[in-house]
């Protein structure tokens, strides 16, 4: 991922990262900060922004329409260069799970995956394989928020996960409730209700919203000219308003997935249940590579569903597959409602983390 150069290349939500530029210019910014948004909205990279206008050397400023002074940063100074380093997030774990792989096995236990490019900014991501924030990582967190920070003003622990184990979660209580002075703690979330009620009320919110289709449409035309028009509506409207997964969008992959989901629907619209998902499913070869085909099902099949209750209500303006509306429309009248809503929360990937397709009890 490569980071925008200035705020002003952060896409969207103009209104919320004003604010948060202004609160850190003025030496507001909340000590506990959640950024909320959906997947691929720019939470990390935000998130990275920030924290770099917070630890830059230089400290420049900009002045808003209102007057208000608003922190930026100048991506040049030895601060910025190092906390930008983080911005290849995916590589950085790939990394650290490769040097914990190499460790016996005994080591293996006690060593959990961390991010830390600054020695004063430390990245926790969901460590592997349960993609869980896990105890170990929280107390190195507490660990090390009791120390100063030695080469910039503050420290900032970015967590990029409300996936939490309920050990970590608890853990994470007590940091936030009599945070130090110098640490600020970001923690990115897709959804408030995945978090305890008592860290949701011990942080700010900063929430990044969904963009219009037509914007992201739009920003599609121009950076991924190979597209045509039909393929940059349609993958605006997959994207659910998130124009970073806008951008990194496979819409061939996503294709191939939402054929094979069509084939569970037919199956069960002619059976009446759905042994077809199971069937499909035990097509795909074992390992991760067969995880990530059945997770892109599940997500297809959902989105799917969700298209069909959208027409049973009337709102079709809204469905997200609108190259496959006539077929949709057929099958939303033949299914009941009930049998809609039943299966959208029964055919779904595991939030549990794992990558393995489950059905909700």
């Amino acid at each position: 991922m490569k980071l925008p150069k200035t705020f002003a290349e952060f896409v969207g939500n103009a209104h919320v990262v004003e604010g948060l530029r202004a609160a850190v210019a003025a030496g507001r910014l909340p000590r506990s900060l959640i950024v909320l948004g959906p997947r691929g909205a720019g939470k990390y990279t935000l998130a990275l922004m920030l924290t770099m206008a917070l630890e830059c050397e230089r400290q420049p400023r900009d002045v808003a329409a209102d007057g208000r002074e608003l922190a930026a940063f100048c991506g040049v100074c030895k601060n910025c260069v190092r906390i930008a380093e983080s911005a290849e997030l995916d590589a950085k774990v790939a990394d650290a799970v490769a040097v914990r792989e190499e460790m016996r096995e005994t080591d293996k236990k006690d060593t959990r995956v961390l991010v830390q490019t600054h020695p004063d900014v430390l990245v926790v991501p969901p460590d592997p394989p349960q993609l869980l924030i896990k105890l170990g990582q929280i107390r190195t967190m507490i660990g090390r928020a009791q120390y100063l920070p030695t080469e910039a003003p503050a420290k900032v622990f970015i967590i990029t996960s409300a996936a939490f184990m309920k050990e970590a979660a608890n853990s994470l209580l007590k940091l936030l409730e009599e945070p130090p002075t110098y640490v600020h703690i970001i923690l990115l979330a897709e959804n408030l209700g995945e978090l305890l009620p008592t860290i949701r009320s011990r942080c700010a919110v900063a929430h990044l919203g969904a963009l219009p289709v037509e914007e992201i449409s739009s920003l599609l035309a121009e950076r991924r000219p190979e597209m045509n028009m039909s393929e940059r509506e349609l993958t605006a409207r997959l994207s659910e308003g998130a124009f970073g997964r806008a951008m990194r969008f496979d819409l061939a992959e996503y294709a191939a997935a939402r054929n094979d989901a069509l084939v569970v629907l037919q199956g069960a619209e002619r059976a009446g249940d759905h042994t077809a998902l199971f069937k499909m499913t035990e097509t795909y070869r074992a390992g991760a590579e067969g995880q990530v085909k059945t997770v892109a099902l599940m997500g297809a099949l959902s989105s799917l569903l969700e298209d069909m209750l959208l027409l049973q209500a009337g709102a079709g303006e809204r469905m997200r597959n609108v190259d496959r509306r006539a077929e949709l429309q057929r099958m939303a009248d033949t299914f009941g409602f009930e049998w809609i809503e039943g299966r959208c929360g029964r055919w779904m990937p595991c939030r549990a983390g794992c990558g393995v397709t489950c059905c909700a009890r």
